[in-house]
């Protein structure tokens, strides 16, 4: 059940944040649950999954109201949860667009399907 714990500072306006980039497990090497907990600090982040050529979910606001270095938990956070085939690429795009600077906090989970 390999996991992906990430707390990251955003600078005003930034675009393209994606934590799992050089990932050990970017690209899934077998079909897995994944399960996504992400939370910011501002109103203004933005947040676009992609698992493959699938587009799991649109731009879409985070959940604000975090706080820095915490990392989310399902009890206060919902969860995105999504199957994902062997060979899939893992990609969260996340956007910053009000012009602040809040810090995201997430964790990836993967869950092999055998």
């Amino acid at each position: 059940m390999p996991q992906l714990n990430f707390s990251q500072a955003l600078t005003a306006n930034q675009l393209g944040f994606n934590p799992v980039a050089g990932w050990q497990y970017e690209y899934v090497p077998w079909p897995a649950s994944v399960i996504l907990l992400v939370r910011a600090t501002g109103v203004s982040t933005r947040l676009t999954l992609y698992s493959g050529s699938e587009t799991i979910q649109e731009r879409s606001i985070v959940q604000s109201g975090g706080t820095a270095g915490v990392t989310p938990s399902e009890l206060n956070t919902p969860a995105i949860y999504f199957q994902a085939a062997a060979g899939d690429r893992l990609k969260t795009v996340i956007d910053e667009v009000g012009g602040l600077t809040p810090t995201v906090d997430g964790i990836v989970i993967i869950n092999p399907l055998f």
